[in-house]
């Protein structure tokens, strides 16, 4: 028993490092194709783009992880079923089912393994990535400025005309850095360069005119004629650390992070909703009052309605982050369940077959998980449900498919469906030895 046991365990051991390492590689080869453009356009050292990759690492190994699992548990159940060897098991009065306790404590063990990759290692990884990319959006800083697009730097907002990437032209910039009105600066030409090893940059204008607006005179305008002119921006954080901590949005919150963020927006939430009932009751209590008070408390109305619908939407994603990635975890058990049925059923042992059936399911896996995100994000189903239907749906397709292959029952034949198909000019319509067993 203890032999066959660790027979089957070591049967998904060489398919899933196969299917780990090809679906990881179709993710990476994807990522690659988004960053070529960025890597080559900012003529980035080796270093600092395998860093890149690296960090970008982990967020496919989210998915691939899963998937991989699934694969391999198609996988090996379907060579043990062409090679008769799960008909040797029930001639010898042996469930299989009996077999994979081992298998599923696996599974177990890799999905706790998820959980904390998921709510630790991941938030973090995608933290310097977000990092690192900040760093490489101020590196090189001419190419970061697009002809005919408005770019954002700190304070200031750009717009050329032409960037030959040696001189601007045609430049206009708002200037929010001083006053609470934007000063203008237009200029024929500029450039940009880096100082203090990219942690600051300098914005050299040649030729152009300054429009000011008094803070404390606002109806008074200015306009300032220069030859030259420099805008220094400090601290752009070009040469930090990529692994130092600052503003994190819900996908680069740890599990402790997520936990305190959700606890602090409920409570203002509930301060908002008591607020919002307050104003409410004391507009309905004005009775009669002038015109003045009641709009005066109309708009207090709406602000505050709006505040309590930023704070409802923040909560609602931040409960479909934390769920969520627990969710993914927990799918390695349930596709587990789902793999082993359809092992059996798939009777093949092609990697082609089991990928492709692999593919179909976690397509559907990840639409209907990401469908749910949508619908718990404008609050049409709650995120524990939004995030957990998907599971408990599989769930309940496994135990179907489960009881149908302990009867014996083939649901649908997937290795005689794949013939067919391959085959639809043939008239021939029985099916080869090999097909039929």
């Amino acid at each position: 028993m203890g032999i066959l046991k660790r027979y089957i365990l070591k049967e998904h051991l060489a398919p899933f490092l196969i299917s780990l390492a090809v679906v990881t590689l179709i993710l990476l080869t994807d990522r690659i194709i988004d960053l070529l453009n960025t890597v080559i356009e900012k003529k980035l050292d080796p270093g600092t783009v395998i860093n890149l990759f690296a960090l970008s690492l982990p967020f496919m190994l989210a998915l691939s992880i899963p998937m991989a699992v699934l694969v391999a548990t198609i996988l090996a159940f379907g060579r043990m079923t062409v090679d008769r060897e799960t008909i040797a098991m029930k001639s010898s009065g042996i469930n299989v089912y009996r077999m994979i306790t081992p298998l599923l404590a696996v599974a177990c063990a890799l999905t706790g393994l998820m959980v904390y990759f998921n709510h630790w290692f991941l938030p973090e990884s995608n933290h310097k990535l977000k990092n690192l990319m900040v760093k490489i959006a101020y590196y090189k800083p001419m190419t970061s400025i697009k002809a005919g697009e408005y770019t954002h730097l700190m304070d200031y907002t750009v717009f050329v005309k032409e960037n030959n990437a040696s001189e601007l032209r045609d430049i206009l910039i708002y200037d929010r850095s001083q006053t609470r009105f934007p000063q203008t600066l237009i200029a024929k030409s500029g450039r940009i360069s880096q100082m203090d090893q990219g942690n600051s940059m300098e914005i050299m204008l040649n030729q152009g005119e300054m429009h000011v607006r008094d803070d404390k005179e606002p109806n008074k305008y200015q306009v300032r004629h220069f030859d030259s002119y420099v805008i220094n921006l400090r601290n752009l954080g070009a040469a930090m650390d990529t692994y130092e901590t600052g503003y994190r949005s819900d996908r680069e919150m740890t599990f402790q992070q997520l936990k305190s963020d959700i606890h602090a927006k409920k409570e203002e939430l509930a301060k908002a909703r008591t607020e919002s009932e307050g104003i409410n009751q004391r507009l309905n209590a004005l009775g009669n009052g002038t015109d003045i008070e009641r709009r005066r408390y109309l708009v207090m109305k709406q602000i505050s309605d709006d505040r309590v619908r930023e704070l409802d939407i923040a909560v609602r994603s931040l409960l479909v982050e934390y769920h969520k990635k627990f969710a993914l975890s927990f799918a390695i058990i349930i596709f587990v369940l789902i793999g082993i049925p359809l092992g059996l059923m798939t009777r093949s042992s092609g990697i082609g077959m089991a990928f492709s059936v692999s593919s179909l399911i976690f397509l559907i896996y990840y639409v209907a998980l990401n469908s749910g995100e949508q619908f718990a994000d404008k609050g049409y189903m709650s995120p524990f449900i939004a995030m957990w239907l998907s599971n408990f749906i599989f769930l309940g397709v496994a135990i179907v498919l489960i009881i149908a292959s302990i009867y014996e029952k083939q649901i649908i034949d997937l290795h005689r469906l794949s013939w067919r198909l391959t085959h639809l000019k043939v008239r021939k319509s029985e099916l080869p030895d090999e097909v039929l067993h």
